[in-house]
């Protein structure tokens, strides 16, 4: 009766990754239980996901072939739009369909955006790219794209582009605070990520606090319909901190690293399992996050099903 944080199947999101070309769904080192799926498996996890009654799912696809401009991204047969296409034909809108929006996984050098003569990534031409990418994802059915390139603005040229070719109804999920984090690595082996340095160039330092709320406020003003904070366990301080500066949805994602954590120390006996996932997502919901994306969507929903 009294109890002041609650969670519900309904907030919580599911990350889904989609592989191009492989016969059988492959684990995904570090993320017990998370696949690369293939067509048929994808379709399976999205009917679980509506009788879970959770809130959506969100695509990342992982092509076959990959080049430096990402070209597979905006190609409206690719693996992305083909998923993104099957499961809005086969949930219409029982289940919010949120795709990805950056070339990191399209790329051949592995960065979320276009690279320069002299190595960089162009944040002018990456928007470009992202504009079209857009309409895309839009066109083959997504309710919502996320922007996790993290180029800056991204979400205001998003939204020109979605807006101008009809697409006004099609959300953006801003990843307005998103840390260059080291907690990402399982998730790059998920999407085969090609990554050469790192993101510090884009990506936000995880010393900054006030940056982070200035990238919410640019979000904001350029149309972010939900603010994303990434990842979720390190960061609590500034999910809560965003929550009470906006008037939008809030989210967090707990990302592949911090699921990694807890899966192994559940598998040497140092933690009851179940108990610490529901105490992890209600931690994240107590900061201020009204959706959660998180690898254990499906599993959670059943336990808070069960009053657990």
């Amino acid at each position: 009766m009294v109890r002041e944080t609650r969670l519900e199947p309904s907030s919580l999101i599911l990350p889904l990754f989609i592989r191009e070309g492989i016969p059988e769904p492959r684990p995904i080192a570090g993320m017990p239980g998370v696949v690369q799926h293939t067509k048929d498996s994808f379709r399976r996890q999205i009917d679980l996901a509506v009788k879970a009654g959770i809130g959506g799912v969100m695509i990342f696809g992982i092509p076959a072939k990959r080049d430096e401009q990402g070209s597979e991204g905006l190609n409206p047969e690719g693996v992305l739009a083909a998923a993104i296409r099957d499961a809005r034909a086969q949930v219409n809108d029982d289940l919010v369909i949120i795709g990805d929006l950056c070339l990191d996984e399209f790329t051949s050098h592995g960065h979320c955006g276009v690279l320069n003569s002299k190595g960089a990534v162009d944040n002018d031409a990456t928007l470009e790219i992202y504009g079209q990418m857009a309409q895309v994802l839009a066109s083959a059915g997504a309710h919502m794209v996320g922007t996790s390139g993290m180029m800056d603005g991204q979400v205001g040229v998003v939204r020109k582009a979605l807006d101008a070719n009809g697409f006004t109804d099609v959300l953006i999920l801003a990843y307005a605070a998103k840390y260059a984090s080291a907690f990402y690595g399982p998730f790059r082996d998920a999407v085969e990520s090609q990554l050469q340095g790192d993101r510090r160039t884009y990506q936000q330092d995880p010393g900054n606090f006030k940056e982070s709320l200035r990238e919410v406020r640019l979000d904001l003003a350029q149309g972010a319909d939900i603010i994303m904070v990434k990842p979720a366990l390190a960061y609590l301080d500034v999910l809560y901190a965003t929550s009470l500066a906006v008037d939008v949805p809030t989210a967090s994602y707990i990302v592949s690293g911090e699921m990694a954590m807890v899966e192994a120390a559940a598998a040497q006996g140092s933690l009851d399992r179940e108990r610490g996932i529901l105490e992890i997502l209600s931690s994240v919901r107590r900061a201020g996050a009204s959706i959660i994306c998180t690898y254990w969507a499906l599993e959670a929903a059943e336990l808070i099903k069960k009053g657990l």
